[in-house]
């Protein structure tokens, strides 16, 4: 049974395909009911389509991963980018205080996300900062592990999230295997795992609806256009998501 009926706008994705039509920029496809829920009506169809998995990757790594509350200390590194944007904003409605990791020309980017605290990685190795935080997330895995855990509180939860840096598709998996095994010693290394369903896509829409989170969008792509925007994607520069539309 579902709440759903023939053309209602929907928020959701198919991920991670298992009952789902599989496909890449196709123009139908087939979604499991639970994995869907009515669009808010504030929502654009590119604002929607760009949040799901970045927003419940974002959603998943502050709520149920970092547990973060009030006043929990957490630093994002790659702030600027579609799951850092989405985790910053999140962190902030929770009541964190964050500190965001971008490059210069985001600076004020991440400021007007409300971080409390920006990086500029062109200026300063936050593995160097003297702040110590309860939470890393790290998006970009540009710094062996065990350099950024240096500046972890005691007690801190690491969460690393990226197969890949800008050295290319899948340069961070030697990163990532590094921070699994030093989770097996005196780190807290925790991982995220996507869950797509009704109770997560109703917090996020919440979150979306109330403007305590926005969708940042670096650009908009015909599906004419599709290989431009996955070389921009690959690019590892984008501000917040890359959306292809119909």
């Amino acid at each position: 049974m579902t709440d759903l009926r023939p053309g209602d706008e929907v928020l959701g994705s198919s991920w991670p395909g298992a009952l789902a039509t599989p496909g890449t920029f196709a123009e139908f496809t087939t979604v499991p009911a639970t994995q869907l829920i009515t669009k808010p009506a504030s929502l654009g169809f590119e604002e929607a389509a760009a949040a799901v998995i970045s927003g419940l990757t974002a959603l998943s790594a502050m709520r149920d991963v970092g547990k973060v509350g009030s006043g929990t200390r957490v630093l994002i590194n790659g702030a600027s980018g579609g799951v850092g944007t989405f985790a910053l904003q999140i962190a902030k409605a929770i009541g964190a205080e964050v500190t965001g990791v971008s490059s210069h020309r985001n600076v004020e980017l991440l400021r007007s996300l409300r971080a409390d605290h920006v990086i500029d990685y062109t200026k300063e190795d936050y593995t160097r900062d003297q702040r110590r935080y309860d939470v890393i997330l790290d998006n970009v895995m540009n710094h062996p592990p065990s350099k950024t855990v240096r500046v972890l509180a005691p007690t801190g939860i690491f969460i690393p999230n990226s197969v890949g840096n800008t050295g290319g598709p899948f340069a961070g998996l030697p990163r990532t295997a590094r921070a699994a095994m030093m989770g097996r010693g005196s780190t807290d290394v925790r991982f995220v795992s996507l869950v797509v369903n009704r109770e997560n896509l109703q917090a996020l829409a919440a979150l979306l609806e109330s403007g305590d989170v926005n969708v940042v969008i670096d650009n908009v792509y015909p599906l004419s256009q599709a290989a431009d925007a996955v070389a921009h994607m690959l690019g590892h520069h984008a501000r917040g998501k890359i959306v292809v539309a119909a």
